[in-house]
């Protein structure tokens, strides 16, 4: 491919600034290889995140020319001859240094979330469109890049109000699972502010696993949480009930 001119983030939670570096570029390379041999040839001491390179453990989550992507997946042949590629890390967490960002506030989300707990008497059989329902959640790998897009999160900082569309995509894994017994609408509505969501799809869009986040995920908590909290005939029944 030839001599590729890359500017990569340099900095702390002080400050930094772009860097230019010029690389020279191989057949089948991947941004994070790029990465990697500015580490070393150029600049030892840059700073970035990675374990599998093969797309499954999403370490290397960073924003390539503006948008979120998993740097070992991006591929170097993507890009136009002459093109400048930009590397930065995630805006929405915080900064560490260079690449490497702080994302230890998705683990505390994380806990808040209450886990699978069977129904009582459940049937351990089920159909196989309910295991087919849940199976796509499964393929999250946490690179966090939908928390990273999501602009509630991204241009709003509500971290104290709205859990991200990962966390979305766990509790609809727990909320549709054919034999859960427990009802995590109040979550979703109080402290995860599913409501906050306007369904734009960004999040969607950088999955790498396409993960239907919004259609699949999102909405149907959303409806969840109409149904239980704002649906007047419901409302209504629940009174008269008891239930």
């Amino acid at each position: 491919m030839g001599n590729v001119h890359m500017k990569v983030y340099r900095g702390n939670s002080e400050g930094g600034q772009l860097k230019d570096y010029d690389v020279q570029v191989e057949e089948g390379m991947v941004v994070l290889d790029v990465i990697h041999k500015i580490q070393a040839t150029q600049s030892s001491d840059l700073a970035c995140r990675w374990n599998c390179k093969a797309g499954k453990c999403g370490s290397c989550s960073a924003e390539v020319n503006g948008k979120p992507r998993l740097m070992c997946m991006t591929r170097m042949n993507e890009f136009k001859e002459g093109q400048t590629i930009t590397v930065t890390p995630m805006k929405t967490f915080p900064l560490m240094k260079d690449l490497a960002t702080d994302v230890s506030w998705n683990y505390k989300i994380n806990k808040t979330i209450p886990p699978f707990t069977p129904k009582e008497g459940a049937d351990w059989h089920w159909e196989q469109e309910d295991v087919d329902r849940v199976q796509e959640f499964r393929k999250c790998i946490e690179c966090f890049l939908c928390q990273d897009t999501c602009h509630v999160l991204r241009d709003h900082n509500k971290m104290d109000q709205f859990a991200g569309p990962r966390f979305f995509v766990r509790v609809a894994s727990l909320e549709m699972h054919p034999i859960d017994g427990l009802d995590r609408t109040e979550l979703l509505k109080n402290q995860h502010g599913v409501g906050l969501c306007n369904i734009t799809k960004c999040c969607t869009e950088v999955c790498p696993e396409s993960i239907h986040i919004t259609d699949n995920a999102i909405i149907p908590l959303k409806e969840r949480v109409v149904d239980k909290y704002y649906d007047p005939l419901r409302i209504l029944w629940s009174k008269v009930s008891g239930k």
